[in-house]
């Protein structure tokens, strides 16, 4: 996949971050003077090993918890400075995500769980059913609609989920190990949806162990011991996504897509 130049304004800045955890006696430095910048309208992955920091640096940029000092500025907007009460209004308004563990409710069907963020914006029922139903026809799931998540396949209960992130149009969408929990071709599915939904502009940070993964964003940044080396070289797979995805059978999203849908 041909990576593109994002040409943004920085929508993401990260000044001289650092996060330390107090054990005890013991102090554990997860983050050290951590410098970044995400442009509106980019995959941005930020690649790392186990204990790299990689999930601490998300945490930090999506205001699940507090910096040691520094600042993560979102649209000018100081995250850190939010009481708990504006974070969660933010977070309505602004920011999506994506879990490795898919985190859909197993009594719901796959179209009620996409639907869900719509109920807490106040959507009456037949709109917000409506608008997940397009949804589903652009990740390619309608005719998984009615399915609950234990009738689904991994790759297909992730691609609900990314759903579900970009239901109420978020500007940000952040994505925890997203592929974390799949093989390589139905993770290679769920990044040729995430380039797809990207493509009206919004901003997906995403986390990954996988250089095949960070490989097919449009910039990866790695984390090494709590520090950001942007640009540093990332091993390619063996086997790229790509030839992947080009291995996978065509799946068809639906021969009659509901009314109003966009492909």
């Amino acid at each position: 996949m041909e990576k593109k130049d994002s040409g943004g304004r920085p929508i993401i800045q990260v000044r001289n971050l650092s996060k330390v955890y107090v054990m005890g006696e013991e102090h554990v430095i997860a983050l050290k003077n951590v410098n970044l910048s995400i442009n509106k309208g980019e995959i941005c992955c930020i690649f790392g090993t186990s204990g790299s920091g990689k999930s601490t640096l998300l945490n930090q940029l999506a205001g699940l918890e507090k910096p040691t000092r520094g600042e993560v500025l979102i649209n000018g907007r100081s995250i850190p400075r939010m009481n708990e009460n504006e974070l969660a209004a933010f977070r309505q308004e602004h920011i999506g995500f994506v879990f490795q563990s898919y985190n859909l409710l197993k009594e719901l069907t796959c179209v009620e769980n996409v639907a869900m963020p719509l109920m807490f914006h106040g959507v009456p029922k037949d709109v917000r059913e409506l608008e997940a139903k397009k949804m589903l026809h652009r990740v390619g799931l309608l005719n998984r609609m009615n399915h609950f998540p234990g009738q689904m396949s991994g790759g297909q209960q992730q691609r609900a989920g990314i759903a579900r992130a970009f239901i109420s149009r978020p500007e940000i969408v952040f994505a925890d190990e997203p592929t974390g929990n799949l093989d390589s071709a139905t993770g290679a599915l769920v990044m040729e949806t995430f380039h797809k939904l990207q493509e009206r502009g919004k901003t997906i940070v995403l986390i990954t162990h996988d250089p095949g993964i960070a490989a097919e964003a449009d910039r990866a940044v790695t984390i090494r011991d709590g520090r950001i080396h942007d640009g540093a070289y990332i091993p390619h797979a063996p086997r790229t996504l790509r030839s992947a995805v080009d291995s996978l059978p065509i799946i068809s999203a639906s021969a009659n897509p509901p009314k109003g849908a966009v492909a």
